[in-house]
């Protein structure tokens, strides 16, 4: 199996824009698969049911040993931590169930252990801090840590947090973020 480029997208509260931002301004077929990490717990996500509007990409809701593959939009199931091991998702009860969940933070640290291909992390909207603790492991992964300008996010929380860990090559809108990802994919082949 060729190890392509997985972008994993971090988000909570107004994340569902800059998520549609995004996808907008990546083609379907630059070979990355790009997984959508929600820190939302209390509600089940619709996201795998509203983003299709917005990609040619399939999405799809991820379930256990689900087989990760590029040209994908993959979204993470409510209320559990996710792990990548042998190319194929796992899912666990969430690790930290009370106060704001750390499950970007838990996803980005499972890549950087078990995926050889380039990395690229993108945290966005959101409330609290989750995924800043696991950027600079990104990073010394050789892979690439982007945050959403905070001025452009709904909720600047998570985007500043994860330019303040001091690991965060570059800060962009979610449109410029979704042209430097094709910049890397591009790289890559």
């Amino acid at each position: 199996m060729k190890n392509f480029p997985i972008v994993c997208v971090g988000g909570s509260a107004g994340g569902l824009e800059a998520y549609i931002r995004l996808l907008r301004n990546l083609p379907a077929d630059m070979g990355v698969a790009i997984v959508i990490v929600n820190h939302i717990t209390s509600l089940p996500t619709k996201l795998h049911e509203v983003l299709p509007r917005y990609t040619t990409m399939p999405v799809e809701l991820i379930t256990e040993d689900l087989r990760i593959e590029p040209n994908r939009v993959f979204i993470i199931p409510a209320n559990r931590d996710l792990h990548l091991e042998g190319g194929l998702f796992h899912l666990k009860p969430i690790s930290k169930p009370r106060g704001w969940p750390d499950v970007i933070t838990v996803f980005l640290r499972s890549l950087t252990q078990y995926w050889h291909g380039k990395l690229i992390a993108v945290i966005v909207s959101g409330c609290d801090g989750d995924g800043a603790a696991a950027l600079c492991g990104i990073r010394e992964a050789g892979g690439t840590t982007i945050a959403q300008t905070p001025d452009t996010a709904g909720q600047p929380d998570m985007p500043k947090s994860a330019i303040a860990s001091g690991c965060i090559d570059f800060v962009l809108s979610p449109e410029d973020i979704g042209k430097e990802i094709v910049r890397i994919a591009q790289a890559e082949t």
